[in-house]
């Protein structure tokens, strides 16, 4: 599909945000050509209640990616739904929500793909948008790494390394003729035991539960169901990542290698990317 996508029906679901505990409604609304990924906070007066999902609005990455505008208003945990509208080719939306965090659902992208494949989708008049690599970027911080590099398509190869037993080191590979929705978007977020009583002491994962997480107790998974895939823990890993890179605002065109990434990493990634302006091109087409 060359052309922009929208959605053909608005559509609404609730839940529970993983780290405040709040119920919000979320409803998605189609919008017109070239105009991107717009949050809009429906308990917060229209003057200020617009934000735009940028790179640059990000500016929280402890545990999720939170974004904001120049009044200040934000909406937190976006990555899994961000994932979800790159991986349906969604190129412009309204996302309406009424209150500062998208719902957890079931700590994946599932739900927001059937959402968004039940609201149905409408192609519009304008191409749609690539950002394609002109060359090698690099980032580290301690230990952790992302090196991406020009190629014709996009290609991510992810690995994670944990000393817990249960995750140990794995990785993954995805490239863009593979599948998001039967590869990727049913891997869920995942948390230690040990540490839920410290996040929730710093006022997060007030929402967090089985019914949104894989759980993890010293060397034992605590969701009686198990695992999805083998490699879940990677491939959530690597969900987070498409969202995160989707506040490029363009598809991405390039190899991106990454090993012990977060959503730190991966908005300081594309701020050293957009830093460079010799290191992209905006393009229309692919081949």
């Amino acid at each position: 599909m060359m052309n922009q996508l929208t959605i053909e029906n608005p559509i609404s679901c609730f839940g529970i945000g993983v780290h405040s505990g709040n119920k919000t409604q979320v409803t998605l609304r189609p919008a017109s050509e070239n105009v991107g990924i717009v949050f809009i906070r429906t308990d917060v007066s229209s003057v200020y209640n617009k934000i735009l999902a940028n790179y640059s609005s990000v500016f929280d990455t402890s545990l999720s990616t939170s974004i904001k505008n120049n009044a200040n208003i934000s909406v937190s945990t976006i990555e899994h739904l961000m994932a979800a509208i790159w991986g349906c080719g969604i190129d412009n939306l309204i996302v309406e929500i009424d209150g500062s965090e998208v719902p957890i659902m079931d700590g994946s992208s599932k739900p927001f793909v059937f959402m968004l494949e039940c609201a149905g989708f409408r192609i519009l008049n304008a191409h749609k948008k690539y950002l394609k690599l002109l060359k090698e970027i690099r980032i580290e911080d301690s230990g952790t790494e992302i090196c991406a590099s020009p190629s014709e398509s996009m290609v991510i190869d992810l690995t994670i390394d944990f000393a817990n037993k249960v995750i140990g080191k794995q990785k993954h590979t995805f490239c863009r003729d593979n599948n998001f929705k039967e590869e990727i978007a049913d891997s869920r977020t995942f948390g230690f035991l040990q540490d839920l009583n410290y996040l929730q002491s710093k006022g997060l994962a007030k929402g967090a539960s089985l019914d949104n997480a894989i759980g993890i107790d010293k060397d034992t998974i605590l969701n009686h169901e198990g695992l999805r895939h083998d490699n879940e823990f990677a491939r959530h890993k690597m969900l987070d990542l498409m969202g995160d890179l989707y506040t490029t605002g363009a598809h991405f065109i390039g190899t991106i290698n990454g090993y012990k990434t977060s959503h730190n990493l991966n908005n300081q990634f594309l701020r050293k990317l957009f830093s460079d302006p010799y290191a992209y091109s905006f393009i229309n087409a692919i081949s």
